[in-house]
This record gives C-alpha cells, structure tokens and sequence, in this order.
C-alpha cells in the first residue's frame, strides 16, 4: 500500500481493487500484485484521491484534490477548471447514472453533471441546491440524485429540487458525508450526528442516544447481498441486520484503525475496508473467500499454442486450478457455466500477455454437480468439464 490513509474504494468486474489514498496516489490491487499510479509516473493530477468509479465500459474516473481523471487502464485524460466545465478541481465523490452521465461532488464548486462533452453545474447561485460542498451522491432506481451535502440532504429529479435539513425533517445533522440506497429503495444516510433511514416518507434515526451506537461521524455505508447494512464511522465498523447491532474496532477484532474512510464489498462477499491510519484490511464473516487470481508463469520457453488443460483436482471441492497457455498478446475470456449452458462465472476477460496461466475457481456458494469452463480468444475456444462434489 502506498498509503495508510484510504479515501475511497472501488471494485471492477475482473475483480480488482481500485484503491485512493490519502497522498499515496491510486492502488490497484489484483489479489497478488499492486499497482501504483502517482504523479510521479502517470498523468494523475494529484496524489489525494477522494473517490473512484468505474463505468460500464471499464473506465476508472478518478477524483483528486486538483482535477478529475479519466483512466481506461493505458490512457489518462485529465479535467481541470482550465480545460473543461469542471467549477472546481477538488473531488470529493462521483456517480455515474444508467445514462453513463458522470455526477460530480466538489468542494465549493457544486455539482456538475458530465455526459462527455457538457458540462452542467448547479450551485446555490443558479438552484436550490443547498451548499456547493458536495460529500455524497447516490442514484436510486428511478433517476432521482441523492446529494449529500454540508448544509443538507438534497433530492434532484433532474427538474425540482427537495431539501431536507434538521429545520423540516428529523435528519440528524445537515453534514451528510455517505448515502446508500437499499433493494426496497430505503436511503440510508451517513451524517456526523449518526445514522439515518429515510423510506421517503418516514425517518429512522440511529444514534448513541436511541440505539447500540457508540459511534460517530459516518463516513462510508455498504449493504451486502443480504440486506445487512455496512457502516463505516469514527470509531469503528458496525454491521446492522435491521434488528442487531455488531461493533467491529481495533480492540475486538483485527480492524487496524477505527476511522473507517471506505467499503466496498466483492462478488465473494469479502468486505474491503478502508481506515485513515491503519491502512486497508479484508473481513468476511466465515472467513474470508480468496477470489480467482490469475498467476502468469512466465519462462524462458514461451507457449506456442493456445492449450486449455483439465482443472485439477477434479472432482474437487470447493476450489480448483484452471491452467491455460497463451502464445500471443490477445484478448481471453475463460468463463465458467452450469450444466444448462448459464454462466456462473467470469473467471477473465481481458487482453493478456504471452505466457503460461493458473486461475484458482472457489464454488464455496454453487451446489454440487456438473461444470463447464471455456477459454475464448479471437483465434481459439475450447471447453473443458468439472465436476464439484461437496
């Protein structure tokens, strides 16, 4: 890690860590190796990176202390208050809406919707936006723009404007600093004055003086596959099943520092933490799931064919190895299916280098039976069967 401070925490679909610091620069985490992107040898405008997101085409956007950037994993391009829209260069949160539109949070320069080419920007001068710090944004399912802010929550149908304060509604304090939106489209609201749920009528507010809730000051919330709600805060981790409360810091647990900056949670279910002092740490109840890790074995003898070998051990359970040679540079996909032909699994898709490659599969949560797994290049498929046997 480049950094013990982390402020931000993304996951791509290959299952990479894309990881911001607090002046270490952008991490990339595979599972095996790290990458570092710092000014210093990549066009990132600055060593503080607030927020990362990533877009259905793969696009890393990147938020820092001075200007926004574009990475698509060879190439940066960098957005500053000079060369484009942008009010403001420091960063603080981005979301991207089913349109592919980027929504940027700024520190005193307000939200600024990018579609790739305009720029929009609302302030207070110009909306009813209600400060131009901009600490959260989330999307729910119908479009509306959730928009944490300084000074108050504020909801933007793309046309009106709702805001909500302590002066006219039981929002805990007007410093919104995460928001997150469940499957039954409840808001969940990180605030210094503690937690709160909104179902768009009624307030759920949780807090040292109503709850089990030592913390303070929520800084990042997750909600896994479950439904359980993830809660990052100055004092520790707290996990909330809707009826119980689970306390996780430094003294009762191996969490390495208790301001919590950061979560993300992987297809594994393993919850990425990340802590403003104590550096990133991994936790997952039952222990943590390691998830494929592509190795590539490179030797003095380079492949010279395309070979997918049998998975072995097979049968085997729950994990097994998958080798496969590449002899040139091109674009591989190695996908595992159930016996109904309906895919499981993306074990990888992306261009690879020459070489010789181990993928370690883990069927912790599949059934017993049969598998399939293809190896698909421009030039060469095959398919290969498993058998998991638990």
């Amino acid at each position: 890690m480049p950094s013990n401070g982390i402020l931000a925490i993304a996951i791509d679909g290959q299952g990479n860590k894309w990881i911001g610091t607090d002046g270490g620069g952008l991490a990339k985490f595979d599972g095996v190796n790290w990458t570092v992107y710092k000014t210093s040898n990549s066009k990132l405008p600055d060593d503080r990176v607030y927020a990362v997101a990533i877009d259905n085409n793969g696009n890393k956007w990147i938020g820092t202390i001075w200007g926004l950037a574009k990475f698509d994993g060879m190439n940066w391009t960098v957005y500053y208050s000079r060369n484009s829209g942008l009010p403001n260069n420091w960063i603080y949160t981005i979301a991207i809406d089913d349109s592919s539109n980027k929504w940027i949070g700024t520190n005193g320069g307000g939200l600024v919707k990018f579609d790739g080419a305009n720029w929009t920007v609302y302030k207070i001068s110009n909306s009813n936006l209600p400060s131009d710090s901009i600490r959260a944004i989330a999307i729910d399912d119908s479009g509306n723009k959730w928009i944490g802010t300084e000074n108050g929550l504020a909801k933007f149908d793309g046309k009106n404007w709702t805001v909500y304060k302590t002066s006219n509604s039981e929002l805990p304090s007007n410093r919104v600093w995460a928001i997150a939106i469940d499957g039954g489209g409840n808001k969940w609201i990180g605030t210094d004055g503690g937690l709160a749920k909104f179902d768009g009528v009624n307030w759920t507010v949780y807090n040292a003086s109503n709850s089990r809730w030592p913390l303070y000051g929520v800084h990042a919330i997750a909600i896994d596959e479950q439904g359980n709600k993830w809660i990052g805060a100055a004092g520790g981790l707290a996990k909330f099943d809707g009826t119980n409360w689970t306390i996780y810091n430094s003294t009762n647990s191996g969490l390495p520092y208790d301001l919590v900056f950061a979560i993300a949670i992987d297809r594994q279910g393993n919850k990425w933490i990340g802590t403003w002092g104590g550096g990133l740490a991994v936790y997952r109840e039952g222990g943590v799931i390691i998830p494929p890790v592509e190795v590539n074995e490179k030797s003095n003898e380079m492949p010279t064919k395309f070979t997918l070998y049998q998975n072995y051990p097979n049968p085997f359970n729950p994990s097994t190895t998958i080798e496969f040679d590449i002899p040139e540079r091109t674009n591989v996909k190695l996908i595992v299916y159930d016996i109904l032909g309906r895919e499981v699994e993306t074990l990888v898709d992306k261009e690879l280098e020459p070489g010789k490659y181990k993928i370690n599969f883990t069927a912790t949560n599949l059934p017993s039976g049969v598998y399939f797994y293809t190896l698909r290049t421009p030039k060469f498929t095959k398919t290969n069967k498993m058998l998991l046997i638990k």
